[in-house]
């Protein structure tokens, strides 16, 4: 487990549920990104907002950070870590996050809806990371899937 300068270990969890980087979150009500980090946030998760177009603006209550490194960092102030990369990029974009996603000790990686990179996946996979492609964590949340992860 990550840890801290003082030896203290970094907690993926702030209460009791783990902490959501949202990639690629848009500070627009209207689209899928915000709205599912919305709910998630409603449903008691700690959402962190990760998009370079919208860094240091405010995005649901919440500071926006360029890379998930920043925002890592960021959040190991308050003694916490990024325990789920939710990703609303592109397939072609994924690689890059995930090798983020692996640099930060993040715990999984869920790509939303329709979104696929097999070779990615893999990656993070050989990392230790669960992967979860092609489902909203938002549906499966209020399914009760919790696919281990949430």
């Amino acid at each position: 487990m990550p840890q801290t300068g003082n030896a203290q270990p970094l907690s993926s969890h702030a209460g009791g549920k783990p902490v959501i980087a949202v990639v690629g979150l848009s500070n627009r009500p209207v689209r899928a990104s915000y709205d599912v980090a919305a709910y998630m946030q409603s449903a008691g998760y700690r959402i962190v907002a990760v998009n370079p177009m919208y860094a240091g603006q405010t995005i649901l209550g919440e500071h926006c950070h360029a890379t998930l490194q920043e925002a890592a960092a960021a959040l190991a102030k308050e003694g916490l870590r990024i325990a789920i990369v939710d990703c609303f990029r592109k397939s072609s974009d994924i690689p890059p996050v995930v090798d983020e996603a692996i640099a930060i000790g993040a715990e999984c990686v869920w790509m939303q809806l329709d979104i696929f990179h097999e070779e990615a996946a893999a990656k993070a996979r050989a990392a230790g990371l669960k992967v979860i492609m092609d489902k909203c964590i938002k549906i499966e949340h209020r399914m009760g899937n919790y696919l281990g992860v949430l």
